[in-house]
């Protein structure tokens, strides 16, 4: 676990580092704030289109080839997009880098799948939630680093963020362990390759099927917040990167206190199941209170009271994660990934237009907020399909909670 939580800070570090300052870089290229909205769509949508059809490949490639030669294949293509994406002088310079990334970007599903190698099924969802905190102290510390280097040059963080996932590089090089043996290797085939078939294969899944729509559902919710969080508080606040740094500090503090400390203590009280409805209930909410703030300290004030909307996705990955052989965790894992980048792709269609819609507002109007309403309808419908399914399921009186070391 050591090892592997060293990668995936390093690689979140730097993937913080740059958002804070991406949507203003896309602005250097727009003309009014509509425009800027429009084109940081697109951006985003390229990255997130490509790492769809990237992650289930690389998913199977792990499965077949060992998860660390895949890693190392997305620190590469990280650090290409980053460099790419400093020196970018057009638009197309910039959806171009973005889409290198997305296709080699497939850390977090391999990630995943190394901690499931190396976890027996009933320790996984604490497993994950130590991966979940890695990602959050990323966010702590990248995203204030960031605004700050940000404020200097827009384009420094996407230099020191190449920096950094070379050394993650020759970290993944000389120090990284493999995590699943020859014996456990499967053969890649289309079919495990296919993003489409391998979302078909996640929901065949023994008792999985139904929540495929909830992860679907409040993973659109999610990265309709990540598309919008920086221009909605630059639009309603009038923030800059340093304050949008900030305000993602804070973000992954909570998460790194709850997913790597919190969790353990949960999951002696609670089953997986039970921890993804309060999280989901929780997040429902806190959507709402993003929306309605006027003031940009209640931002501040709702990030701190969300603490549980920081388990559901180890509570999930988890779920998922037990109903998968051991053979096919990265598969599995990968499959999960390529759904959150179909996600990742519907979220700009859906967020910037609505975002667009509203950005001629005066600051402080509770109108601006019209994404984080769109997410707490999606987040709700997931609460209500998720209770109906553990329901049905009969999880939700068989299930006891998981044993924590």
């Amino acid at each position: 676990m050591p090892f592997i939580m060293i990668v995936v800070l390093i690689d979140m570090l730097s993937i913080g580092l740059i958002v804070p300052v991406l949507p203003a870089l896309v602005g250097q290229f727009a003309a009014d704030p509509t425009e800027q909205t429009y084109w940081y769509g697109v951006v985003t949508f390229s990255f997130a289109l490509a790492s769809f059809f990237g992650a289930p490949l690389l998913g199977a490639l792990s499965d077949r080839f060992g998860r660390r030669p895949v890693l190392l294949i997305g620190f590469c293509g990280l650090a290409l997009n980053f460099f790419a994406t400093a020196m970018a002088s057009a638009l197309w310079m910039l959806i171009a880098s973005r889409v290198v990334g997305g296709v080699t970007q497939a850390n977090a599903a391999v990630a995943n799948a190394y901690v499931a190698d190396i976890t027996p099924p009933e320790e996984r969802a604490r497993r994950f939630g130590l991966l979940g905190a890695m990602f959050g102290i990323g966010f702590i510390l990248g995203p204030v680093m960031g605004g700050i280097l940000g404020g200097i040059d827009l384009r420094l963080p996407f230099f020191v963020a190449g920096g950094l996932t070379l050394v993650n590089f020759v970290y993944g090089v000389f120090v990284l362990p493999e995590s699943l043996p020859v014996e456990k290797r499967r053969a890649v085939t289309w079919r495990a390759a296919n993003p489409l078939l391998s979302l078909k294969a996640l929901t065949q899944l023994r008792g999985i099927g139904p929540l495929v729509v909830v992860l679907a559902l409040s993973a659109l919710a999610q990265f309709t917040l990540y598309t919008t969080w920086v221009l909605h508080n630059s639009f309603k606040f009038g923030w800059g990167p340093t304050e949008n740094g900030w305000s993602l500090f804070v973000i992954g503090v909570v998460s790194a206190v709850v997913q790597g400390g919190l969790m353990g203590r949960l999951l002696k009280h609670f089953p997986a199941w039970r921890l993804a409805l309060m999280g989901l209930a929780s997040s429902t909410l806190a959507y709402i209170g993003w929306g309605a703030a006027t003031a940009g300290w209640v931002m501040f004030v709702v990030i701190i009271a969300n603490v549980l909307g920081n388990t559901i996705s180890a509570a999930m990955n988890s779920i998922v994660s037990g109903a998968a052989d051991a053979s096919e965790q990265g598969r599995t894992m990968g499959s999960l990934s390529s759904l959150n980048s179909l996600m990742a792709v519907a979220a700009p269609l859906m967020a910037t237009p609505l975002l667009g819609l509203v950005s001629h507002l005066p600051r402080g109007d509770w109108r601006l907020g019209a994404p984080m309403f769109f997410c707490a309808f999606l987040q709700g419908l997931a609460l209500l399909l998720a209770w109906m399914h553990f329901r049905r399921s009969g999880i939700a009186r068989q299930a006891h909670p998981l044993p924590a070391a």
